[in-house]
């Protein structure tokens, strides 16, 4: 098997992964308050593009879970045009 087929990210709509970071995020009960955007960033290398979240609220106690939910659903998807 390919390694860039093992890891390739599963392209998704702005919508499709901020629905995503929110039920995840809603599953934790620390970060079940949490309130955030998905901002575009500039294309990859590959011609992808990556995002980020700008959090508007997050308590103290949940930053860390939250960013590793985050990175976690980051590793897996890549922004794709609507």
């Amino acid at each position: 098997m390919d390694f860039e087929t093992l890891f390739a990210k599963t392209p998704a709509t702005l919508d499709e992964i901020r629905r995503r970071v929110a039920y995840a995020l809603d599953r934790h009960p620390l970060c079940r308050d949490a309130q955030f955007d998905v901002v575009r960033l500039p294309f990859t290398a590959k011609g992808g593009r990556n995002w980020t979240i700008s959090w508007q609220t997050v308590a103290p106690d949940a930053l860390w879970e939250a960013s590793d939910i985050v990175a976690d659903i980051q590793d897996a998807y890549e922004l794709v045009a609507a």
